[in-house]
């Protein structure tokens, strides 16, 4: 908790002065506007800024996670997308104060240089704060974009994969690979339907889920449960836990609780019919010929990201299958460890790649 709370000031102290330091930008550019009109551009900027240290509060107190689905996911983004904006529009803030700095050093070697072009450097930074107004307002409007289209903008990529030792018997096998679903960022449920149609149009012989089925708590599937449970293959759908899905990034009144909610994550996959796999494997057999799946809990090689997975417990008893698929969330598992010491596995099914992850 001491931790958590370490975190939540040293995050508002940062908010704050991006906040003050943006603040003298925007008083620059609307200081010759009238002052009814500056005062409601003043009164917006601080009201948005108080809006992000609510929502510092609201994250660390963990009262967001009894907010609906789409006042949460709305809540978050809109902070982080302004937090954005303004570190655009910082980096002009700081080329223009570099700018003037340089014109004050210079100043005091050069004591007979006059003044005459004061009105010129005004003007130059003026332009430089309205040019940095504008394109920080591109990540904005780009986010903004993502967020009402690209959300739902589900698209099929197919790979054709050539492993050597595949037998024959498993020749066009067609694997579909599902990750990163975080339920809890989802506000139009006959989107996500229809992204659903999508998987099983594919007509899978096998579909993976390679983790992240939440942001941080396993309610956040309530409302998804049974339209997630029509994915299915004949082969079945494999699936593993992604560093979403232990609730490290929620508070927890105890130890317990959070011990509470993996359980009841892990009991929702089971219940739509998904054979997770929690460090542990599955051999398919067709026509004599045999084939590994390996899937085990989320291991991450960089940043904070846990390392729960132990592949000691999922690799023993897959020795002499000829073909291992391992299914594991965070890619940079493959060259940490996969490749150093079971160089046998053909290939490994990741996601985690959004979001600057990766």
């Amino acid at each position: 908790m001491r931790g958590n709370l370490l975190v939540l000031l040293i995050s508002i102290g940062f908010f704050v002065s991006i906040d003050l330091y943006v603040f003298s930008g925007i008083k620059a550019l609307t200081e010759l506007t009238q002052p009814s009109i500056r005062r409601i551009i003043h009164g917006v900027y601080w009201g948005f800024s108080v809006w992000s240290i609510l929502t510092l509060l609201i994250m660390y107190s963990g009262l967001y996670t009894s907010m609906p689905a789409w006042l949460r996911t709305g809540t978050i983004l809109v902070t982080f997308m302004l937090l954005f904006t303004k570190l655009f529009f910082l980096l002009f803030l700081l080329i223009d104060d570099a700018q003037r700095f340089v014109q004050w050093v210079y100043g005091l070697f050069h004591s007979d240089v006059q003044t005459t072009n004061t009105d010129k450097t005004i003007s130059r930074s003026k332009f430089l704060l309205k040019m940095g107004l504008a394109i920080s307002a591109i990540p904005f409007v780009g986010m903004t974009y993502g967020i009402i289209v690209g959300a739902h903008d589900y698209t099929v990529r197919k790979r054709k994969l050539v492993l050597k030792n595949l037998p024959n018997a498993w020749n066009g096998l067609k694997i579909v690979q599902l990750s990163d679903i975080h339920s809890g960022s989802f506000y139009n449920k006959a989107a996500v339907e229809r992204g659903i149609e999508l998987v099983m149009k594919q007509k899978p012989d096998i579909i993976f889920f390679t983790g992240d089925l939440v942001n941080n708590v396993a309610t956040e599937m309530n409302d998804y449960l049974d339209m997630f449970a029509k994915l299915h293959a004949p082969l079945g759908v494999y699936s593993t836990l992604g560093n979403h899905d232990y609730g490290d990034y929620a508070t927890w009144e105890t130890p317990q609780a959070k011990q509470d909610n993996l359980n009841q994550l892990i009991g929702i996959h089971k219940k739509m019919g998904w054979d997770i796999l929690m460090n542990e494997h599955r051999i398919l057999k067709k026509e004599g010929a045999e084939i590994a799946i390996i899937g085990i809990e989320n291991w991450g090689a960089k940043g904070n990201f846990p390392k729960y997975g132990k592949m000691k417990e999922a690799y023993p008893g897959t020795e002499h299958v000829p073909v291992k698929l391992l299914l594991s969330h965070d890619p940079s598992h493959w060259d940490a460890e996969v490749l150093k010491k079971y160089k046998d596995i053909d290939i490994m099914f990741a996601g985690h790649t959004h979001g600057m992850q990766f």
